[in-house]
């Protein structure tokens, strides 16, 4: 059974009709009860979007309580919705009439994500059931027409079979694993107190791995720097809101830098794993029951109350919990105290049980990345494989790993991602946009026979109905045959005096080759005879131009893997500029800094506005990915000649509120430049300090070799050599010595742990 898949196992062992999913009803919302009934009015789009902007987020305060958002509650707080109700525009006044009445009403149905029934007997004998499709078999599943608020006073048990994508990659790196190594990994009896593993956590290398991976979450590991398994369960609950308030209270406990005290001293009892803090719902119900006498069934109660944050429920418990404390001896404020804490942790609560689960599943993966790192970064790109924005992230973090990811190729890649007897990483060919598996598993194995000599033994060996043209065309521009050597990609592609592409002379030429040898090992003579087919001549053709290639690479690909056509720029890109692609959808935090772009056009559009104005969309990457840029009004006229892709660009501008709409912002652009004629003026200067204990010959030769002198480049060169026994610091500029200050000379400076630097530049 499919580890990502739980539904298609229960029905075989407990019986089809004794199995059923859960059914969710979906309501119809304040706003999405205006926007359908104004859809059925035919109310114009603009009115309908402008009744549902007139709810606001929150009501004021009426007692010291937000009320409810709801229509009634809206109209009768907002003047606008009071005179949308008694419009003389009858389309009006009936949406907002009969918005209000339809407004809680079911909307539609669906499948609870990981809900799951089972009885003793056909479900049908206690509760009505729907059909429902299962989205990835199509086959037909039971559903519950209960809600799962309900559903256990039915008698029913319900279970919850959480689907992880990350169960998946634990099996599929330990696969990796034994194809690499011959190793089988027993996954569930790995040692919980591994030291790689525990390394990793508190250098926050946990990118890949489940639960751990967040940039918040890594920085508390380092700050942590756990050692136990019991850290990491607590981190796995403290790291949600509310809770996360006592994260460095926890880590300040840990190091000694703060004593670990108790509100009452019998509180010790289940509170000095965790440092005195309450972390976990079974800490609460156990010393429920031991300091105000709860029975275990009301232990469970306040447990139920708070995890599904009950507030009615909790008040009821407070009395109780109070005087049965007071009973046996304790203070009532120091018991106020408590309760009150109890309360803030109770809108979050994470119990302890799935908190060690998560963060055992957690540990396996770190596990994985800790000791074979190859095989599990290979598992976790192939499958991240169709969401590029996670893939791009999962490269960089092979990159920071020094692991390379390699592109396709035909007689080393499998079906998904695998990793090579360098510890390389290899693109799987399934990954290649039209090559489908059958052309895969054909070319695997074939290859059982031995790897592809060239590009002529390959047709003449291949299943060409599994592996078709299409393929081979996919295969060829993705750079699955660029070991052969003795053809480029553009080759397959060019046309011979006749003009016929050679890729068509090729799968011709491979598909009478397979016959004439299908015919003679039927004849009398057999093998002995040799097949002598002419071999088609691989025409000439013009290179593509790196961006081209790069372009085509990306089509079939979805990333660009032999290069990125920003590499030129890259050092221009991370030091000239102060904010990111990605960055700038969050425009709120981006407003009134002034903010320095720099990318590359892959794209444009442009329309016409109803007022007749022309506007368009300038999308720029980087990096770090993709964003638009809104051209409207005079930065369309100014800024339009730059819309062509492939052209590399450095913006500066600014966020600002629009004019008539302070709750939203637009960016306003002060300049374009060309990327190639500002690169080399961005980077102003650049400081490189050394401890005076590495000042010697070897040291100063070999940074010699990376400080390239360049007439174009605008960069000052400055030296701090530092004393730290002495206490004593020297500057030194390099008059009038201008650097070049490229990837390699990055790349050494950061492997050297012992010599520092720092970049300024123009704009950051």
């Amino acid at each position: 059974m499919d580890v990502e898949k739980f539904s298609g196992g229960l029905p075989k062992k407990y019986g089809y009709e004794k199995v059923a999913h859960i059914i969710t009803y979906g309501t119809m919302a304040t706003k999405m009860s205006i926007k359908d009934v104004a859809r059925v009015q035919k109310v114009s789009l603009s009115e309908s979007d402008r009744l549902t902007k007139l709810i606001p987020d929150r009501l004021p305060e009426v007692n010291g309580s937000s009320p409810k958002i709801n229509l009634k509650n809206c109209i009768a707080a907002v003047p606008e919705l009071q005179q949308a109700c008694e419009s003389p525009d009858i389309l009006i006044r009936d949406t907002m009439k009969y918005a209000q009445m339809l407004e809680g009403n079911v909307r539609g149905t669906g499948v609870h994500a990981c809900g799951v029934i089972i009885g003793r007997d056909d479900i049908t004998d206690w509760v009505p059931v729907s059909t429902a499709d299962d989205k990835e078999t199509g086959e037909k599943m039971l559903v519950t027409q209960y809600e799962g608020s309900v559903i256990e006073d039915t008698g029913l048990i319900k279970m919850d079979f959480l689907g992880l994508k990350t169960l998946s990659i634990i099996k599929e790196a330990i696969d990796n694993i034994r194809q690499t190594t011959g190793k089988e990994i027993d996954i569930d009896n790995i040692s919980i107190k591994d030291s790689k593993t525990y390394q990793l956590y508190s250098e926050g290398r946990t990118t890949g791995t489940f639960q751990f991976e967040s940039a918040g979450m890594q920085k508390y590991l380092r700050e942590l720097q756990p050692s136990t398994f019991e850290d990491l369960i607590a981190m796995n609950a403290l790291y949600r809101p509310g809770p996360m308030a006592y994260i460095p209270q926890f880590i300040a406990r840990k190091h000694g830098r703060e004593p670990i005290t108790y509100d009452i001293p019998e509180m010790e009892t289940y509170l000095k794993d965790t440092y005195g803090i309450t972390v976990y719902q079974e800490q609460v119900m156990l010393l429920s029951r031991l300091l105000g006498g709860f029975t275990r069934g009301e232990s469970d109660a306040l447990r139920k109350a708070m995890g599904k944050k009950i507030r009615a429920k909790l008040d009821e418990m407070k009395p109780k919990f109070i005087n049965g404390a007071i009973e046996k001896g304790h203070k009532k404020e120091t018991l106020e105290k408590i309760w009150s804490d109890w309360e803030d942790f109770a809108k979050y609560a994470f119990n302890k049980s799935h908190a060690t689960c998560y963060s055992w599943v957690a540990y396996q993966t770190a596990y994985l990345k800790a000791n074979y790192p190859s095989e599990y970064m290979a598992a976790v790109l192939s499958r991240n494989i169709s969401n590029i924005t996670e893939i791009t992230k999962f490269m960089d973090e092979c990159k920071a790993m020094k692991i390379q990811v390699l592109g396709p190729d035909i007689n080393e890649s499998l079906l998904k991602f695998s990793v090579n007897k360098n510890k390389d990483i290899r693109f799987g060919l399934g990954a290649i946009k039209g090559v489908g598996e059958a052309a895969v598993q054909s070319i695997i194995q074939e290859r059982k026979n031995g790897p592809y000599k060239d590009i002529f033994d390959f047709v003449e060996r291949v299943n060409l109905s599994a592996c078709n043209k299409k393929n081979i065309e996919s295969l060829a521009i993705a750079g699955a045959f660029d070991a052969f050597g003795n053809i480029r990609r553009e080759q397959f592609l060019a046309e011979n005096t006749k003009g016929e592409s050679f890729l068509d002379t090729l799968v011709r030429y491979g598909n009478k080759h397979q016959l004439d040898k299908a015919t003679q090992s039927n004849s009398l003579f057999g093998d002995s005879v040799e097949i002598a087919i002419a071999k088609p001549e691989i025409p000439a053709a013009e290179n593509w131009t790196d961006l081209e290639r790069l372009d085509k690479e990306r089509d079939l690909v979805g990333i660009y893997l032999s290069a990125h056509p920003l590499d030129e720029y890259a050092i221009a890109l991370e030091y000239g500029c102060n904010t990111r692609m990605t960055e700038m959808n969050d425009k709120s935090s981006l407003l009134g800094r002034d903010i320095v772009i720099g990318g590359i056009v892959t794209g444009f559009r442009e329309g016409m506005g109803r007022n007749g104005r022309p506007y368009g969309f300038l999308k720029m990457e980087d990096y770090s990915g993709t964003a638009e840029i809104a051209l409207f009004g005079e930065d369309f006229i100014n800024y339009r000649k730059y819309g062509y892709n492939g052209m590399y660009l450095l913006i500066k501008g600014k966020f600002q509120p629009r004019r008539f709409n302070e709750n939203e912002f637009d960016f306003k652009i002060n300049s374009i430049d060309m990327l190639p004629d500002i690169k080399d003026k961005l980077i102003e200067n650049i400081t490189i300090s050394i401890p005076l204990t590495n000042v010697h010959a070897g040291t100063i030769d070999t940074l010699k070799t990376f400080l390239k002198h360049r007439e174009t480049s605008k960069t000052e060169l400055f030296f701090e050599v530092y004393d730290d026994e002495e206490n004593f610091k020297v500057n030194l500029f390099a008059r009038p010595y201008r650097v070049d200050v490229d990837k390699d000379l990055i790349d050494f400076l950061k492997e050297n742990d012992d010599i520092g630097f720092k970049i300024n530049s123009k704009y950051n």
